[in-house]
């Protein structure tokens, strides 16, 4: 729980605040924006909520913390803590917030499906998210991006009894348990609407998801409040950055409208201008200068 006496110097005054706790995930300036900025490595208040939304927002923002660095919470701060999550993007798609620290506060999805739902990366296992999971239907399958990501996914595998699916080059001890391993690099359909893509760089066995227009990427391409275009982490390549850059390559073929990443902001272009930042993106990546 957030610790007043610890506020952040940078906040604005007002009800919520962000604690010295905070590590910088950036979920709270994925889940309120307008409310929450980056300075000096954290997150902080820049702007108090005024009405019933923005609280809304703050509070839902709170509860996606991985470090319980931002308060208050509840009633406290003047809006129900329930039911507020998975909260949806757009379509059947919906972001399930509880980021998990086991992998950094990155951010899971959810894709409601007649053919059964499936989870993008693990949360943290909260049983008032459990129960909203299972009255929108249950999660039947489990995509784990990469081994940085994979939070708390052994409970959510043994309470809902689903089929986890990895690239096998991610594999580690602890980990060995994995349902469906994906081989190489070649794209593999699990359904009709769901395409795996490996796209070996930030790790060996990164892969994104395609379904229909969204594209789940966990940390391999996400949008970079700093430029006008997504961009990959050239500073968080633990694989190959000239991988990276052909893995990029790749996946510019694919027709998407929306990037869900694990870790960054979330982007959505129509098709054609999604192309192009796709372009400026490759751009870039070919220019930059790591020894990854």
């Amino acid at each position: 729980m957030a610790d007043r006496s610890r506020s952040l110097k940078a906040n604005k005054a007002g009800v919520f605040f962000v604690d010295a706790t905070c590590i910088n995930s950036g979920a709270c300036r994925a889940v309120a924006p307008a409310i929450f900025a980056e300075s000096n490595g954290q997150s902080f208040v820049q702007h108090q909520p005024v009405n019933d939304e923005e609280r809304v927002l703050a509070l839902m923002a709170s509860l996606a913390c991985p470090a319980g660095s931002i308060g208050p919470s509840g009633e406290e701060a003047g809006s129900p803590a329930h039911n507020l999550f998975p909260q949806k993007i757009a379509d059947h798609v919906y972001y399930n917030g509880y980021n998990s620290p086991l992998s950094f506060g990155a951010s899971s999805y959810l894709i409601q499906r007649p053919d059964g739902n499936m989870l993008i990366d693990a949360p943290r296992f909260e049983l008032e998210l459990v129960k909203r999971l299972e009255q929108m239907g249950g999660v039947k399958f489990m995509l784990l991006t990469h081994k940085d990501d994979v939070g708390e996914h052994e409970r959510f595998a043994a309470h809902f009894e689903c089929k986890r699916i990895m690239h096998r080059s991610d594999l580690h001890h602890g980990l060995n348990a994995i349902e469906m391993a994906i081989e190489g690099v070649e794209p593999v359909r699990l359904a009709d609407d769901l395409l795996v893509i490996p796209v070996p760089g930030h790790t060996k066995g990164s892969i994104c998801l395609l379904h229909g227009r969204f594209l789940f990427t966990g940390d391999h391409l996400a949008q970079n409040q700093n430029r006008t275009h997504p961009t990959a982490f050239s500073n968080h390549c633990w694989y190959s950055w000239k991988e990276q850059t052909a893995s990029m390559k790749r996946l510019a073929a694919y027709d998407f409208e929306w990037i869900l990443p694990g870790h960054g902001g979330r982007a959505y272009y129509p098709l054609r201008e999604m192309k192009q930042k796709m372009a400026e993106c490759i751009a870039w990546m070919e220019n930059v200068k790591t020894g990854a």
